[in-house]
């Protein structure tokens, strides 16, 4: 199993969003992630119910498995995610996080991603509040703050996001829990050092990456600004 040790994290982790890749030349864009400084992929699996969009699903995740050398950190922004935790196990998900706001039953769906071996993570959107986990926060791997509302890369980021990860490493503190904090929705150059200062251990970073002029140089900035 790869770290997931915080204790044992030198640096924050960086975790490119393959839904801002050339899906026409996919294995090109995996290839690059594989050769730079990333940790992980970052994979977001979207119903167009959950959110306003679709993107792509298990057999995709699959394909990507066989190419990627570094863990898959699969995002669920779909309705009834516990239907299908043993599905992307086989698929190739590492991490597995599911939102909030499309759980009924949190810690049961928790403790089945663990059961199938993942880590198991839990995503709030900009609105939800950080105190909503305070009854969970020892059970999860991973929090997942969403710093733009889910379904569309390249949206602006939204400030308040900063408050929102202090709020949430203060609950940790005080609930002794060693969860991942992470941060995904504009992600850039700019903001990456005060989201780290602020508590983030791992960012997701979309356009920021992708869209760069050097895939390699920008994932080495996000690394070591």
């Amino acid at each position: 199993m790869f770290n997931f040790d915080k204790n044992k994290i030198m640096n924050h982790l960086i975790a490119p969003s393959l839904l801002s890749a050339d899906f026409g030349n996919l294995r090109h864009d995996i290839e690059i992630v594989n050769k730079s400084e990333a940790d992980w992929f970052h994979l977001d699996v979207m119903d167009g119910v959950f959110v306003p969009n679709i993107s792509f699903g298990i057999p995709v995740i699959s394909a990507i498995k066989r190419d990627a050398k570094k863990p898959l950190d699969v995002h669920l922004m779909i309705v009834h995610p516990e239907r299908y935790i043993r599905d992307f196990k086989k698929a190739g998900a590492d991490i597995l996080s599911v939102h909030y706001e499309a759980v009924t039953h949190l810690d049961r769906t928790i403790h089945a991603i663990k059961q199938e071996g993942m880590k198991a993570g839990v995503v709030l959107n900009p609105h939800t509040s950080i105190m909503l986990l305070e009854n969970i926060i020892t059970e999860v791997d991973l929090v997942l703050i969403m710093s733009v509302n889910p379904g569309f890369g390249g949206q602006a980021f939204i400030e308040n996001s900063y408050a929102k990860i202090q709020q949430l490493k203060e609950l940790m503190i005080k609930k002794g829990s060693k969860a991942l904090i992470e941060v995904d929705g504009g992600v850039n150059l700019n903001n990456a050092p005060k989201l780290v200062k602020s508590g983030a251990d791992v960012l997701v970073a979309g356009n920021a990456v992708f869209k760069s002029n050097d895939v390699l140089k920008t994932i080495h900035s996000l690394k070591n600004y």
